[in-house]
């Protein structure tokens, strides 16, 4: 599903400014995104990677050097963006040389538990989606009716596997888990709904990353409510409902935050040696 094959296929690796403040920090966070997706989201903004698959092959051993040069250059963490199809390898790799700071694992949230289970000791931080709690939305939207299942069982393995969030002095997250949830257009109650599991269902204090950076893209230009932007009313009333279920850990992105200027180039940047 994935279209890769047995080596990492990196599209990017540098530091990054545009994840949530305590993943980003003052210096950056070390995002090394890879190539390929086991989802097939319509209006997925790192297209060029999830279904155009571009970037470049590498070794284990290399990838283990790109995790060394980005602590090198000031990253606070290893930021693994989308990389559950080559588990494995990123597994071998920081078994050679594990980082002198945090690894966070950056993904969508379609997850077993069986890979949950691997990585468990290998990764401080996940920094998972909420994308749906509707399987008939998961299946228009991503061609994965069964999101909603796995998501769920991941989120609360996740959970279990860091513990409560754990900040150092400057705010950085150094263990935890950070719980995202894109509000798409048209879907506010939707939204509410992935708000309401979020506080029944995960440890109380879990931090919430309320997301506005919902772009139309290609892909979802026939698609009646995909291919136009969230309101500003329909943004609202999800963060207002944030607020009323209790949230007091997390962030509430800005419409502001929305738009192709905020989409990396995937230049291959930092990949070769």
């Amino acid at each position: 599903m994935c279209g890769m094959g047995s080596l990492p296929v990196l599209g990017r690796a540098a530091l990054h400014h545009w994840e949530e403040p305590c993943i980003s920090g003052a210096r950056g966070s070390g995002a090394v995104f890879f190539s390929g997706c086991g989802l097939r989201c319509a209006y997925c903004q790192n297209a060029a990677l999830s279904r155009n698959r571009t970037g470049r092959a590498v070794s284990v051993g290399r990838l283990a050097a790109v995790f060394r040069e980005l602590e090198e250059q000031g990253a606070h963490n290893i930021n693994l963006v989308t990389s559950t199809h080559f588990a494995p390898q990123i597994l071998a790799a920081l078994a050679r040389r594990r980082p002198g700071i945090p690894v966070v694992y950056n993904t969508g949230g379609y997850e077993t538990l069986d890979t949950l289970r691997r990585l468990q000791g290998a990764v401080d931080v996940y920094l998972p989606d909420l994308k749906y709690v509707d399987p008939e939305l998961s299946a228009r939207c991503s061609e994965a009716p069964d999101y909603v299942e796995y998501n769920q069982a991941a989120l609360i393995e996740m959970c279990r596997q860091t513990g409560p969030p754990r900040y150092d002095a400057d705010g950085l997250l150094i263990r935890g888990t950070l719980v995202r949830h894109l509000v798409l257009p048209g879907m506010a109650v939707q939204s509410m709904r992935a708000l309401n599991w979020i506080a029944e269902n995960l440890p109380a204090g879990t931090p919430v990353s309320l997301m506005a950076q919902y772009t139309p893209q290609p892909e979802t230009a026939g698609d009646p409510l995909l291919r136009r932007p969230v309101t500003r009313r329909e943004y609202e009333l999800v963060a207002a409902h944030l607020r009323a279920l209790g949230f007091t850990e997390g962030y509430v992105q800005r419409l502001s935050s929305r738009g192709e200027a905020f989409i990396p180039p995937f230049d291959e940047a930092g990949v070769n040696p």
